[in-house]
């Protein structure tokens, strides 16, 4: 049995410093200076690099267009969270679009707040900041939940308290990520709603039917009912399906594995007998580590 891994810290600094809640302690400057760790400054944009790890992979050119044009205007309103690297450099913790807009409209100085993060605390305020974003993609808002759950041990309440998110709501989200690969492309495409795609979620058929939807501009409710009509019986056209049998799990128990696969981030298998209250409840484990995990939740 492997040594127990400490208790996952709460959603906290990151949360707080992207709301500037942080110590004035000075940072050392290029050159030998020193400046406030919570003062706003300028910096080339040269200096200036990516995350290579930024949870958020769509940057749709119609909006950077349109940020663009707003920092000609006005400049940069809101300055990039950052963090100082070897050689007088500046990694990006937060504000990304910003600089690559402003990269774009040919500024030569951003403005910037300067961080002194660490690799795992630069990862979960990117995340953060990504989800507080109005105009996130359904799909990455899930990713981006995953990766909290995943990298820092965060639960759907924990996250759902501090965001100021439901838990159901974070809990139908990370649901998306079971549908199949070309499903969730077409929802990353905005081709796909997040209400079409939480429509598919207990499908069978759902790539066959996510072409369907797209090509034929089907509503959300249209969706549905296509869904519904899909498990129900045979499409016009399409072979004869075998009769259901009893073995077959409903759309339901489907869903309640999904949600709490999601939830202890490992696979549930639920066996529950037809017309009876009885059944099992399986959990499968993929290492020594996660089974301690998992007897820590038992025992709770």
């Amino acid at each position: 049995m492997s040594e127990k891994k400490p208790k996952p810290r709460g959603l906290g600094r990151g949360l707080s410093a992207l709301m500037a809640d942080v110590n004035a302690e000075p940072v050392s400057m290029e050159g030998g200076g020193r400046a406030p760790r919570n003062a706003e400054i300028l910096v080339p944009i040269e200096k200036v690099q990516a995350n290579p790890d930024q949870p958020r992979r769509q940057f749709l050119q119609e909006d950077l267009d349109d940020l663009t044009a707003s920092i000609k205007e006005k400049g940069v309103l809101q300055p990039l969270i950052v963090r100082p690297r070897d050689g007088g450099a500046y990694e990006i913790v937060a504000g990304e679009r910003r600089w690559r807009a402003a990269q774009a409209a040919q500024l030569h100085e951003v403005p910037v707040l300067i961080r002194d993060y660490s690799d795992v605390e630069m990862l979960e305020v990117a995340i953060i900041e990504n989800i507080q974003r109005s105009d996130l993609n359904a799909l990455e808002e899930a990713q981006s939940y995953k990766q909290l759950m995943d990298k820092f041990g965060h639960t759907q309440e924990r996250m759902a308290e501090a965001l100021g998110k439901s838990r159901s709501h974070i809990a139908n989200l990370v649901r998306l990520l079971h549908l199949p690969t070309d499903v969730q492309d077409l929802v990353l495409s905005r081709k796909l709603s997040a209400g079409h795609a939480r429509a598919l979620i207990t499908s069978d058929n759902a790539s066959d039917l996510a072409k369907k939807i797209v090509k034929g501009g089907l509503s959300v409710r249209a969706t549905e009912a296509l869904v519904k009509k899909d498990a129900a019986g045979t499409p016009e056209g399409s072979a004869p399906k075998r009769p259901k049998t009893q073995t077959e799990k409903d759309a339901d128990t489907r869903a309640l594995e999904a949600d709490l696969s999601a939830a202890i981030r490992m696979k549930i298998s639920i066996d529950h007998k037809p017309g009876g209250e009885s059944g099992t409840l399986s959990i499968s484990y993929e290492s020594l580590d996660q089974l301690d995990e998992l007897c820590n939740l038992l025992s709770r």
